[in-house]
């Protein structure tokens, strides 16, 4: 038999042509549309926003920002408003949940690109989004511009510098300090234990706070009746410097260290029945609200001297405790500040770095903590 080749019709012909065609296209599109994609992801865009992005032909608007992160945000969103695109990309980054639905409310309340900025930087998403639904308000940049404002904390500023006429960034200083609020009322009350707790009339650590490592301070160091405890840490930091005060001829002595709260309380009553109400108010902290139930405080005495403020031991203290970590807690020139008067033998570890920045900036703890540490 003869075999006989198939054939397509010449109609069969084009059909086939015109698939094969058209397949070709579709994977020159789809290595095309690959490409960008991955073009993008290599400047940082995640794979959702990529795909959004080529979709909405704005490849080549974004390449030419590079990466930006509130782009990013802002096209993986089902929020995304394209006639928002510019101010997208020039307000700054924030990582919370209603990004951008906030910005969009904040556009289109008529804040500017730099106002958002510091609002979604200076709040969580919780009070970001509580201050978007609020009408427009004056004085944005003024209070937000300082590094440690808090937006949460806006109508404070803004009533404490209407009845103090202090400028912004003292106004958030105090504010942040709780300054516009009475004493001991309505405190933040913590209970876990911090190296760099802050303590004071507005802040106050809980009846069952207590430190994490307590050692006992060697007899040798204690001037007080029974033994001392104190945080290790701190310890080893009193050690060091005690021995190197010896070396000049100074004896640093300890006589208080960490203290319960129920010890403050007995305390309290003590002095309150001796001395009345006016001289605790001034001297003596109330349960919960003393730095001597960190465990991060000691009161330093001199050896020889009783008035510790007319010893050696004080003036050298004065000058060298920093280099230790320590600072002095509660300054004649700061009693505003602290709420305390000074009291010349108490000393607080706050670690070499921050305690060399306080000295040189003759700032207390609680401004300190206020501006680098509370978040």
């Amino acid at each position: 038999m003869t075999k006989r080749k198939l054939k397509l019709k010449k109609s069969a012909q084009k059909i086939l042509l015109i698939i094969l065609g058209i397949i070709v296209v579709i994977g020159i599109i789809f290595g095309f549309y690959m490409s960008r994609i991955n073009e993008l992801k290599s400047l940082g865009y995640s794979d959702v926003a990529a795909k959004s992005i080529v979709f909405k032909f704005k490849y080549s608007y974004v390449v030419n920002k590079g990466k930006n992160k509130t782009l990013n945000a802002a096209f993986e969103s089902d929020n995304y408003n394209e006639k928002y695109l510019d101010n997208y990309a020039d307000i700054t980054y924030q990582k919370q949940d209603n990004l951008i639905s906030n910005i969009n409310k904040l556009i289109k309340k008529g804040y500017s690109d730099k106002e958002i900025s510091l609002i979604i930087s200076r709040g969580d998403d919780k009070s970001v989004s509580s201050f978007a639904k609020r009408d427009k308000v004056k004085y944005v940049e003024e209070f937000l511009n300082v590094s440690y404002a808090k937006l949460e904390n806006y109508d404070r500023y803004v009533a404490y510098q209407e009845k103090e006429f202090d400028d912004a960034e003292t106004t958030v200083l105090y504010v942040n300090m709780d300054f516009d609020k009475e004493d001991y009322v309505d405190p933040l009350v913590i209970d876990k234990f911090d190296d760099y707790v802050l303590v004071n009339k507005h802040r106050q650590l809980s009846s069952n706070y207590i430190p994490d490592d307590l050692v006992t301070i060697d007899e040798e160091y204690v001037k007080a009746d029974g033994e001392i405890e104190i945080e290790r840490n701190v310890a080893k930091a009193f050690y060091d410097m005690a021995r190197d005060a010896s070396k000049e001829g100074i004896e640093l002595m300890v006589s208080s260290g960490y203290r319960s709260y129920k010890d403050q309380e007995e305390i309290m009553n003590t002095y309150l029945e001796l001395y009345g109400q006016n001289y605790v108010d001034n001297y003596v902290a109330k349960p919960g609200f003393s730095e001597h139930q960190t465990a991060m405080s000691l009161d330093i005495a001199s050896k020889s001297v009783s008035v510790f403020v007319e010893s050696n031991e004080y003036s050298w203290m004065m000058d060298n405790a920093y280099k230790y970590g320590f600072i002095l807690r509660y300054p004649k020139s700061k009693e505003d500040i602290t709420g305390y008067k000074c009291e010349a033998w108490h000393y607080r570890y706050v670690g070499k770095d921050i305690a060399k920045y306080i000295k040189e900036n003759n700032i207390t703890y609680d401004e300190y903590y206020v501006m680098f540490l509370d978040d």
